[in-house]
């Protein structure tokens, strides 16, 4: 007989670790065969949902399930655990006990932590004759049911290795077995009416029959509703019980697929993962698959999981026969434009197949607009290994895996290309240039302007007092010569003429400078709009359409603004607008050809003052390359910062573009040059470690890892961690008990970087001491050492296991 255990969820878990949380695990036990689920990180009410079976010889054993806490460094903590005998299952009249809720028990009564939480189990015996019933349909994985049992269909094919390793025992321990289960049973019913009383004070789980009937109905109900909903209805149902929770990240162990293709991303998941789609059945053709049987889709939790079951007999290669592979897709996310889907493959039959299972995710999102029109999707499909107990052939299995998955994926790509049209690269850089075409900036007259410029009060005034004066002295005749005057000196004969005579002149002089600052800014006018990029290499380019709410110093409330724009030491300058707060450029800017990708675009706002004033800085703005998506950057507003700013919400908006004309591979190409600026082979890093960087630090695709190395963080207390070298920043990462520490700054920041020489504190290593620009670096100030007089911030790092190629 088989007994069935299925591992749903558990709440109310005590934490363990220090931060108050734990990473609990579920370890089941019966007799010598032993099984464990997932861990979930960082949850005190996990969720596992994973099913596993067990061949039952003997009625007297315990079915011991413990829950675990996973330690990295020490021995996994015990939280709870739970014993059932097996013969209270099989007392049962419908061999089950039904999904119910159990208090987990402290391992000794001597526990200081009484509580210990609840877990959620299925528990029920599968028939000899249901076996046969399910093996004769084709797979007992997929179809553990009975007719008394309709709501424990679903299992996990990942979770289920046992029963496929032990099906291939022989037909003598089949007998053996059968016949030690018949006396045991004999036995226990002979002695079941002198055992009554003992029995029962054994039996430390009782569950009211009528409880299991009304799960079993209710779970029949929703298996039944849930069969019966179209896979677009359980989209819109998935679209609205999405909370905004994040898209998964890719998988650590690299990323298989990576293509945008002409199709919209509700489509492209519908064709993927639908179960009216015979995209599955083409691949299985093409891959040489047979028997493929796709489940239903099925909600699962109360319709939090939502989940289906395929199989398949995978075709067979040099090394491995044809064997039988189980997947299992459970949606991650579903909100109508973003899709996730994790598959969990597991092929028990492959030697150390019970070890392991292969993850992969799908992960679907809006790709950027066509200039056809049309609606663009991004696929991206990343894997890694999960173990479920540790073996040294780890590295074989790993590498057998990755080439198997790749020769798969390759097929897969190269199918899905045939049914979808694949986005040309051609397209989507002709996207950049139909967004830069339809900006044309305003063309404007040196009349209009003046006109603009030179119609207010200031100027109407000044021009009235000057016209009435000359009329007045056309008309006046000429006076005496009195007083202090003489011959050419003509002076002001009473208060009033002095008032007149100074107000005349601060007007004129306010006219004249009015005058020259137009003229200077006219001379101004083409700034760098329209120069064109020389070079091949990373071509930035920058087109301001418009500005909001910009600030003003000049007491009239409108300023004349213009914005500087600055990149690896190149500034691009835009036209001067007059007398606005809400303007339109509509100009475009280009710099030459880099080496390497920039990192940071700086954008200062300032109102021009005139040839002898200096500009005033009405905001700034720091756009970082390695912290934002350079597809979000194509349209974008950025807000600016300042006191003047920040009291108006002044706002710029932008279109960034950053192509690499050269193609090919940038990792290849830049350590071509620092091998030689350094004189020595660097080797290219795996896509493994690449990826697993790229997480760590939230960086972008381009970024690409050239190094690292152990050392430790000088600051009150050496902190041991791992130094990352990459092209554009020197991060920092390390994990002691759970705290982690993270940062990471520019190179171009750096200012300079000393070596000084060992110490005793320094445990007779020689220090790096890095010292960074004022005002850079902001947010790595918490991994600083110190701060000097002049604001600036200093790293020391020691200890390197080889100082001299750190050093270099």
């Amino acid at each position: 007989m088989k007994l069935v255990v299925r591992v749903i969820e558990a709440k109310n878990l005590p934490p363990t670790d220090p931060n108050g949380l734990s990473d609990p695990y579920v370890r089941l036990q019966l007799g010598k065969h032993r099984f464990r689920t997932k861990v979930i990180k960082k949850c005190l009410n996990p969720k596992w949902d994973e099913e596993f079976s067990f061949r039952v010889d003997d009625l007297n054993e315990e079915l011991v399930i413990s829950v675990m806490d996973e330690d990295k460094f020490f021995n996994d903590d015990f939280v709870g655990q739970l014993k059932v005998p097996i013969s209270i299952v099989f007392e049962e009249e419908i061999k089950s006990l039904g999904t119910a809720w159990y208090s987990l028990q402290p391992k000794s009564k001597k526990s200081k932590n009484k509580e210990s939480g609840e877990i959620r189990l299925s528990i029920y015996f599968l028939q000899n004759n249901a076996t046969m019933e399910s093996n004769d349909s084709g797979d007992l994985l997929l179809h553990p049911r009975m007719t008394e049992l309709p709501s424990r269909s679903s299992t996990s094919p990942s979770n289920s290795s046992s029963p496929v390793r032990e099906e291939i025992t022989s037909a003598k321990d089949e007998k053996s077995s059968t016949q030690k289960t018949i006396t045991g049973r004999i036995a226990q019913i002979f002695s079941k009416s002198s055992d009554m009383s003992s029995t029962a004070s054994r039996r430390s789980i009782d569950l009211d029959q009528s409880e299991i009937s009304k799960v079993e109905v209710s779970e029949m109900k929703a298996e039944d509703q849930s069969s019966n909903e179209t896979f677009e209805e359980a989209m819109r149902k998935l679209q609205s019980a999405d909370q905004g929770s994040e898209i998964p990240s890719n998988l650590p162990a690299g990323v298989f697929i990576d293509q945008q293709y002409v199709i919209a991303p509700e489509d492209l998941n519908e064709l993927l993962f639908s179960s009216d789609s015979n995209f599955l059945k083409s691949l299985a053709e093409v891959q040489g698959n047979t028997e493929l049987e796709i489940g239903p889709w099925k909600f699962e939790n109360d319709g939090e999981i939502f989940k289906r079951l395929v199989t398949y007999v995978k075709a067979p290669s040099k090394l491995i026969k044809a064997v039988k592979a189980y997947e299992e897709h459970t949606y991650l996310k579903a909100d109508g434009k973003n899709f996730a889907v994790l598959v969990s493959v597991s092929t028990p039959d492959v030697m150390y197949g019970s070890t392991f299972r292969v993850e992969v995710l799908y992960v679907i999102t809006p790709g950027p607009e066509l200039p056809t029109g049309e609606q663009c999707s991004c696929l991206v499909v990343s894997w890694r290994m999960n173990f479920l107990q540790s073996t040294m052939m780890k590295g074989m299995i790993e590498n057998g895996a990755r080439q198997g998955m790749k020769d798969s994926f390759d097929q897969y790509a190269t199918l899905l290309s045939q049914t979808v049209k694949p986005a040309d690269l051609k397209d989507l850089s002709s996207n950049k240039e139909q967004a830069l075409a339809s900006l044309h900036a305003e063309p404007e007259s040196d009349w209009r302007l003046a006109v603009q410029y030179f119609g207010n009060f200031t100027v109407f005034a000044t021009v009235f007092m000057g016209l009435y004066v000359l009329v007045h002295i056309w008309l006046a005749a000429p006076s005496t010569i009195q007083g202090l005057e003489f011959g050419g000196l003509d002076l002001p004969d009473s208060i009033g003429e002095f008032v007149v005579c100074a107000v005349l002149v601060l007007q004129g002089e306010c006219m004249l400078g009015k005058i020259s600052r137009f003229i200077k800014a006219r001379a101004q006018k083409g700034s760098d709009h329209g120069i064109k990029a020389q070079g091949d290499g990373w071509l930035l380019t920058v087109a301001l359409i418009e500005g909001s709410s910009l600030a003003s110093v000049d007491s009239s409330g409108l300023s004349d603004p213009y914005v500087v724009f600055t990149c690896n030491g190149k500034t691009r300058t835009s036209s001067i607008k007059f007398q606005k707060s809400n303007l339109t450029w509509n100009e475009i800017f280009e710099f030459d050809a880099m080496d390497d990708p920039p990192s940071v675009l700086d954008v200062v706002v300032y109102d021009f003052d005139g040839p002898f004033d200096e500009a005033a800085s009405l905001g700034h703005a720091e756009i970082n390359f390695l912290k934002a998506n350079i597809a979000d950057l194509a349209d974008i507003w950025v807000p600016l910062e300042g006191k003047l700013a920040l009291a108006c919400q002044s706002k710029l908006h932008l279109r960034i573009f950053l192509d690499n004309t050269r193609g090919g591979n940038v990792a290849k190409d830049y350590l071509s040059r620092m091998e030689k600026e350094v004189g020595k082979k660097i080797n290219l890093r795996s896509p493994q470690a690449n990826s697993a960087f790229q997480k760590l630090f939230g960086l972008p695709p381009e970024e690409f890892l050239i190094n690292d190395f152990t050392c430790h963080l000088k600051r009150k207390m050496p902190l041991q961690g791992r130094l990352f070298l990459s092209a554009r920043i020197i991060g920092f990462h390390a994990n002691l008990f759970g705290n982690k520490t993270k940062f990471f700054f520019l190179w171009e920041d750096i200012e300079d970087i000393q070596v000084i020489p060992p110490t005793f504190s320094s445990m007779g290593s020689p220090i790096i001491v890095i010292t960074l620009r004022k005002g850079r670096g902001v947010d790595a100030r918490h991994g600083a050492k110190t701060q000097d007089e002049q604001g600036r911030l200093r790293f020391h790092f020691q200890s390197f296991v080889s100082f001299n190629v750190a050093h270099r």
